[in-house]
């Protein structure tokens, strides 16, 4: 998996995370789904075959990048280790 580390830019955190397969994708993007939804915040990703990237900003803050998104950024990554 990529060792690569959350980005800002415009306006959002940006991360690409790959893995072996897409169903090890489709796992991860799965526990991701159950953090959001526990969270109340969820990201806007896209997932190609063993690929999947996701951006984080607050909706309600304009956009922007806000402590929410740093919690859940933080709480995607202690997913991968």
């Amino acid at each position: 998996m990529n060792e690569n580390k959350w980005i800002e830019q415009d306006g959002a955190l940006h991360r690409t995370f790959q893995f072996p397969d897409f169903s090890a994708a489709f796992a991860f993007m799965t526990r991701v789904a159950l953090l959001a939804e526990k969270m109340a915040h969820h990201p806007t990703w896209t997932n190609v075959y063993n690929k999947v990237e996701i951006s984080l900003s607050t909706h309600d803050a304009g956009d922007t990048v806000t402590a929410k998104d740093h919690r859940l950024a933080a709480a995607i990554d202690s997913l991968v280790g």
